[in-house]
């Protein structure tokens, strides 16, 4: 045979290393080994990174007309160095991604214009800075945590201009007092009611239900144990520590439609803040599989 049909010096140092009779010898599991991390699949424990711009890149090729514009309204999304991707001229991470596909949920369920708003848990700001972009509200007040609460403030205060962030309320949970004479048009908590105590959630679906007119959840339907999806690398005791808070706390397989589906009856039933509340709509949260998502009225 010619020598030009040989591996050239990779393959054959990988041939040497890695694909050989000794490490190809059972098929068991050679899919989640080197040798198919060599000749078909990227590892997973080495290349998050790639993973996750492939997501991405894959979310923007779906976004339609409607986000491309919403996005586009949103400046200064590049503050921070999120890790992205550039897809019809425009940067584009996962967070806001989330935040333009989130405002899409709640807008066709109601008209935020004018409204007042209220955002429990809002991280570094995504959300706020999201729909202060695209809508005309009269007033975003953010509770939370105090520590979060100051990298919201900064990091808001730095992509926002003066006006827009002018509308912008901070309430600590320690200053929680402070709503006690406040009414707004609609609340917002996206993925947060799932880590606190049960006393605490059922203490701000109460709040909910006794202020607001309409509440927009985005959560887990349940925890998961699966550990091929990042080793446990907090600890056995932090895994611990997750599966306990929340309302839904059932352990399913998160990558099994199914589950997902049924246990988002659970979640449509758990976070409607009193009875005189109706579910407005409900849907899975793309991109993770066990995210759901949920807009209720009150109709009292």
């Amino acid at each position: 045979m010619s020598d030009k049909y040989g591996p050239n010096a990779l393959w054959a140092d990988i041939g040497e290393r890695q694909i050989n009779e000794e490490t190809t010898v059972s098929l068991e599991n050679f899919k989640t080994s080197e040798v198919n991390y060599r000749i078909a699949l990227f590892n997973v424990a080495t290349n998050g990174g790639r993973y996750l711009k492939t997501l991405i890149y894959n979310l923007a090729s779906e976004l339609s007309p409607t986000h491309w514009t919403a996005l586009r309204n949103v400046r200064n999304r590049d503050v921070g160095d999120p890790v992205s991707v550039r897809y019809n001229g425009e940067t584009v991470d996962l967070d806001y991604v989330r935040a333009v596909r989130d405002l899409e949920f709640i807008s066709a369920g109601v008209d935020v214009d004018a409204f007042r708003i209220l955002e429990i848990g809002a991280g570094y700001g995504r959300t706020c800075h999201t729909i202060l972009s695209n809508h005309d509200i009269a007033e975003y007040w953010i509770l939370d945590l105090a520590k979060t609460l100051d990298l919201s403030r900064r990091y808001l205060s730095t992509v926002l201009d003066d006006e827009l962030f002018a509308k912008v309320r901070f309430v600590a949970v320690d200053d929680i007092d402070v709503l006690d004479s406040q009414q707004f048009d609609l609340c917002v908590n996206i993925d947060s009611l799932a880590e606190m105590d049960v006393d605490t959630v059922q203490a701000y679906l109460a709040l909910i239900d006794a202020q607001c007119r309409y509440f927009y959840v985005n959560n887990p339907v349940g925890k998961y144990m699966d550990k091929t999806l990042d080793g446990h690398a907090r600890g056995e005791e932090a895994i611990a520590l997750a599966l306990s808070p929340g309302l839904l706390t059932d352990v399913i397989d998160i990558h099994d439609n199914g589950a997902v589906e049924a246990h988002s009856r659970k979640f449509v039933a758990a976070y409607r803040p009193g009875g005189g509340w109706r579910c407005v709509s409900d849907a899975w949260s793309r991109p993770f599989s066990h995210y759901w998502q949920a807009l209720y009225r009150s109709e009292t």
